[in-house]
């Protein structure tokens, strides 16, 4: 006797969502509108004149839903890196992704002071379910301190929140992300300029004379621990008029903010 064939049915194939429409759903609104928003904050911030490539916007949004951050309230945002969108988690992104780490069971942090009660360090220290140990990190001040005005401000929360950001990185294996204060410091280590036609003048530059440069250290000295000007600041405003000796750069990377 014939059995009658049995015809298995096959499953659906689930519908793969854009980054848009992913981010749509967390967020509430519909696809478009991300888009839109999204497409012009990477305009701002590449100036508002230059086009947003496919590329920078998927890269953008990648990152945005791995993390699931919340672009509109500044969680995750761009700068322009020489042309180049480049993300950036803020402070509220960083504790996002550490809190709604399923592995995540809690924080500490212990300040380490002088003698005089100054602040030296702060270590973080953060617990995970899936291990005996926490995964602890120090960040020492005269390593970390910038010449922002919320590190002249508030010198502990800024350094508090670098070993936060630092601790999560070694115990989530983040990757892929900076924060606000390493973009402001990549910002004023590598400024946006044309190193074309310096190269012809400086074959031509003639060495800065011992004379001139005693007579203007005092007042690269004041810029310096101003915090108005970096070290490299100087180093490179006066190397465009005159070739500085290895030892004269020594001397002025020296000058503690």
């Amino acid at each position: 006797m014939n059995q009658p064939a049995q015809v298995q049915s096959q499953p659906a194939q689930q519908q793969t969502q854009t980054p848009f429409q992913m981010m749509a759903t967390r967020l509430s609104v519909d696809p478009q509108t991300v888009e839109n928003l999204m497409t012009q904050t990477l305009m701002k911030a590449k100036g508002g004149q230059q086009q947003v490539s496919h590329e920078e916007l998927m890269v953008f949004m990648s990152i945005a839903n791995e993390y699931r951050l919340n672009p509109l309230t500044k969680e995750i945002y761009a700068f322009n890196n020489r042309g180049a969108i480049q993300p950036i988690v803020s402070i509220d992104g960083w504790l996002r992704i550490i809190n709604g780490h399923s592995q995540f069971d809690g924080m500490e942090f212990d300040d380490r002071l002088s003698n005089e009660g100054a602040l030296l360090a702060i270590t973080c220290r953060i617990h995970r379910k899936d291990r005996s140990k926490p995964t602890e990190v120090t960040e020492y001040l005269g390593e970390c301190q910038g010449t922002s005005e919320p590190w002249k401000k508030w010198p502990a929360r800024m350094l508090r929140h670098k070993a936060t950001i630092q601790c999560a990185r070694y115990a989530f294996g983040l990757s892929g992300i900076i924060d606000e204060d390493e973009a402001d410091r990549y910002k004023t280590t590598n400024p946006e300029r044309d190193v074309t036609p310096q190269q012809s003048q400086r074959e031509a530059l003639e060495y800065y004379s011992d004379s001139d440069f005693e007579k203007n250290f005092p007042a690269w000295q004041g810029l310096i621990e101003s915090g108005k000007k970096t070290p490299e600041q100087i180093v490179s405003m006066v190397s465009s008029k005159a070739v500085l000796t290895d030892e004269q750069k020594q001397q002025i990377m020296e000058v503690a903010a």
